[in-house]
């Protein structure tokens, strides 16, 4: 993704005067006579989203003017300036005034000018803008490439983006930033004692993996991202209907998050020992799928009956959760597109995080709301971990009922961790379903801007 910041002098920018309806009426009457004739004659209110060019007399554009939510709105987008690259004539912008967050206005400017166009030209909004001042340009194109990654991995169908393109994704940004990368594949997840990453993707033509990539001086936090990589999801035997499988290309959005995490991480060069592990797997349906009832033991010793093929997440996780553990790491987050009880709790916008660390919690929600990407915690609540007791094994992947599924999702992950001194669990959809400012419609990157400005407070 090439930048949208203008990095040369640009005196004869364009200005962008951002308006609500209660300030509208004294930027108007500061208007130039023609400018203010012609917003009058178009109707320009200032309600948000909407954007008017206005003329100069010799019919150039003077400048834009563009409606924003009320500044006391409980309804306000701080992403509402994102909708610009997709509004604006070619050219360089500039703002004139402050929108209700500048450096949200400037970051969601340069997500607002994401197209995929791997499959078919798509001409991506010639449009750039002056940095506003006081704004840190290399923190937001860091962002916005990182964001860019996400959304294109998980965009990228499964046809071209299964376990092996992932995995040469993982390494391409390992070679980027001079980490090392390990990939163990195929029957040597079970020989290595993965007994869950390769049961879930034994069913596949296209054979399992488990990622490895170790960044940063050895001396410092050890921090792992373990990011859920399944590259489609059949639902495996319990198979899913034709709607269900729709957007299942996404399934592997804790990947992809983990993955720009780590990017951002690696490129701000923070004070850490990262690791990234990401089980690479698509659940298939075949002669040798794994079935319900089926029991494996897993890496950490427990064994696991499978109460339902369709919740082979957290299945694939336990196993890289148990090897993270093995090394004490100071911070253990997981990220995953887990359940659908999240999405039905919480909706698509709003993924539910879990931890038992209550500073951690307080910090992330801070993070959260001061990147716009927010989050909502939920409990790991002691009482419903019963209901993933089986009769014959230590624990069921899937209890049966309806009732709190993204809790016991959190509360089955939570058997195997151990030794990390932080854990934090991330219920993430990885995807927009209808387009919203700064967010177009498929893929998104969720939650990784939040925590990576908690890390980069905690280890910058």
């Amino acid at each position: 993704m090439h930048s949208v910041f203008e990095t040369a002098p640009a005196t004869s920018a364009t200005a962008i005067t951002f308006a609500t309806k209660a300030t509208w009426d004294a930027i108007c009457a500061d208007l130039p006579a023609q400018a203010r004739q012609f917003a009058l004659a178009n109707g320009f209110t200032a309600k948000p989203g909407a954007c008017l060019a206005l003329p100069s007399a010799d019919g150039q554009i003077a400048q834009v003017v563009f409606g924003l939510e009320e500044e006391a709105s409980k309804f306000r987008d701080l992403f509402r300036p994102g909708q610009l690259p997709g509004l604006l004539p070619p050219g360089v912008y500039r703002f004139a005034n402050a929108p209700h967050d500048v450096r949200l206005a400037a970051l969601a400017f340069a997500l607002g000018s994401y197209r995929f166009n791997r499959y078919r030209k798509t001409d991506a909004p010639d449009v750039r803008l002056v940095p506003p001042d006081g704004i840190d340009v290399a923190v937001i194109t860091r962002m916005a490439e990182a964001v860019a990654l996400a959304r294109d991995l998980i965009n990228t169908p499964a046809n071209d983006m299964g376990p092996a393109e992932l995995a040469e994704a993982a390494q391409h940004l390992a070679k980027r930033f001079g980490a090392n990368f390990d990939c163990i594949v195929g029957d040597d997840l079970a020989r290595q004692n993965f007994p869950l990453i390769h049961a879930v993707g034994m069913a596949s033509s296209r054979a399992p993996r488990l990622i490895d990539l170790i960044w940063g001086d050895p001396a410092h936090p050890k921090v792992t991202l373990v990011g859920k990589g399944v590259c489609f999801d059949t639902g495996g035997l319990d198979l899913k209907p034709s709607s269900g499988m729709l957007i299942m290309k996404k399934d592997m959005g804790g990947a992809a998050n983990v993955l720009a995490l780590a990017q951002m991480v690696m490129d701000a060069k923070l004070k850490v020992r990262l690791r990234v592990l990401i089980p690479a797997v698509e659940n298939a349906v075949a002669g040798n799928a794994f079935r319900p009832l089926d029991i494996f033991t897993s890496r950490k010793g427990l064994s696991v009956e499978i109460g339902n093929t369709d919740a082979e997440g957290r299945l694939v996780l336990a196993d890289a959760l148990a090897l993270a553990c093995e090394e004490k790491p100071d911070l253990l987050i997981d990220m995953g597109t887990l359940t659908g009880a999240a999405r039905v709790a919480l909706g698509p916008d709003l993924p539910p995080f879990y931890t038992n660390d209550e500073t951690l919690a307080l910090d992330l929600a801070v993070c959260a709301k001061e990147e716009n990407d927010p989050l909502w915690r939920l409990p790991l609540w002691p009482p419903y971990d019963a209901w993933l007791d089986s009769k014959v094994a230590n624990v069921n992947n899937a209890p049966s009922g309806t009732f709190a599924g993204s809790i016991t999702c959190a509360l089955f992950l939570q058997r195997f961790v151990e030794d990390a001194k932080t854990w934090l669990h991330v219920d993430i959809y990885g995807w927009t379903p209808s387009a919203k400012p700064a967010r177009p419609e498929g893929g998104e990157c969720q939650a990784a801007r939040a925590i990576y400005r908690l890390l980069g407070e905690r280890y910058g």
